[in-house]
C-alpha cells in the first residue's frame, strides 16, 4: 500500500487541498496540468516548492483542488499546499529547513486579510473630512 498524505493551505478567503502519493511527478491544479495552468507568475510561485525539492518532487503525483479567492492568492494557496505536502511526505528535516530558509510562506499559512469598511464609510481607515466654512 502506497503512502497517501492529504494537506489543506489558505491564503485570504483562497482554500487548497491537496494530496500527495507515490507517482511520476504529476502536478494537477483542479485537474488542470501544472503547465498550462492560470498565469505565468502563479505557475512561476506555484512551481517553487517543487523546484526545491529537486528529485523528490518527481518521485510523487500532487493533485490539487482549490476554492475561493483570486488568482494570486489561489497560488499562495496551492504554493502553501504543495509545500506543506512535501515536508509531510517525505519527513526530511532538510527539506523543512531549505523550505523554511527560502521562505517561510511555504510551510506556514500568511493569515492577514483585508479590514473590514468601517459603518458610513466606503473605505476602513482614512475618514472623509468635514469642511464647517
Amino acid at each position: 500500500m502506497s503512502k497517501l498524505i492529504h494537506v489543506s493551505g489558505k491564503r485570504k478567503s483562497a482554500v487548497a487541498r491537496a494530496t500527495v502519493k507515490e507517482g511520476k511527478g504529476i502536478v494537477k491544479i483542479n485537474n488542470i496540468n501544472l503547465e498550462v495552468y492560470s498565469s505565468r507568475l502563479a505557475r512561476m510561485k506555484i512551481q517553487e516548492p517543487l523546484i526545491l525539492a529537486g528529485q523528490l518532487a518527481s518521485a510523487v503525483d500532487i493533485y490539487v483542488q482549490v476554492d475561493g479567492g483570486g488568482v494570486m492568492s489561489g497560488a499562495d494557496a496551492v504554493r502553501l499546499a504543495i509545500g506543506r505536502g512535501l515536508a509531510k511526505y517525505f519527513e526530511k528535516e532538510d527539506l523543512k529547513q531549505t523550505f523554511l530558509d527560502y521562505d517561510r510562506m511555504l510551510l506556514v499559512a500568511d493569515v492577514r486579510h483585508k479590514e473590514t469598511c468601517k459603518p458610513n464609510d466606503s473605505k476602513a481607515r482614512a475618514k472623509r473630512q468635514k469642511s464647517y466654512r
